[in-house]
């Protein structure tokens, strides 16, 4: 149960998935580890872009006594700009992304709601939904809105985004009598 995240600021968004570490929680300079995942939003998908502002001002209502009951001008919100953010990146080019994480596992689904259990189905590069929730956090002078990572569902593989790629892609079924013979 997380009681200080609420329904009104849980979304589900579509997109690419991206910096993929879903199965094991990873710390980043020190921090406390996380599962996490940065989600890619092409600028053109204006539901979801919408649905994820519309979850950012909710947070920020709910979260103004964290701000001293006044919400900050310069407040850093989720939704990032690729263009301005990654430039050198040709997979955020006209998107917008989303970093999501979680101290706890996500549940993680395919189309059909069944548990993947094969760590190399889910990628930096295939496409699905994050369920995820917006929260206010004012930690050490940093203030904004978080997106704490929900569950994760593959809808449909793409190309690999970190340039490696899949064995079945690599190989075909060989016969053992044909191998170096």
């Amino acid at each position: 149960m997380m009681s200080k995240k609420t329904k009104s600021t849980k979304v589900v968004v579509p997109g690419r998935f991206s910096f993929v570490n879903l199965w094991e929680p990873k710390s980043v300079n020190g921090s406390d580890p996380k599962y996490s995942l940065s989600l890619i939003i092409p600028k053109n998908d204006k539901n979801t872009v919408n649905a994820i502002l519309k979850a950012t001002e909710e947070a920020k209502k709910e979260g103004v006594a964290k701000f001293g009951g006044k919400i900050p001008a310069n407040l850093k919100t989720p939704l990032r700009d690729g263009d301005i953010d990654r430039p050198d990146d040709p997979n955020y080019a006209n998107c917008y992304f989303i970093n999501a994480n979680s101290k706890e596992a996500p549940e993680i689904v395919d189309k059909n709601v069944q548990a993947i259990l094969d760590r190399s189905e889910v990628y930096s590069g295939c496409y699905g939904k994050v369920s995820m929730t917006l929260y206010a956090f004012n930690v050490n002078g940093n203030r904004g809105i978080g997106a704490y990572l929900g569950n994760v569902q593959k809808i449909r593989d793409g190309e690999s985004l970190g340039g490696r790629s899949r064995a079945e892609d690599d190989f075909e079924i060989e016969e053992d009598d044909d191998f170096l013979a």
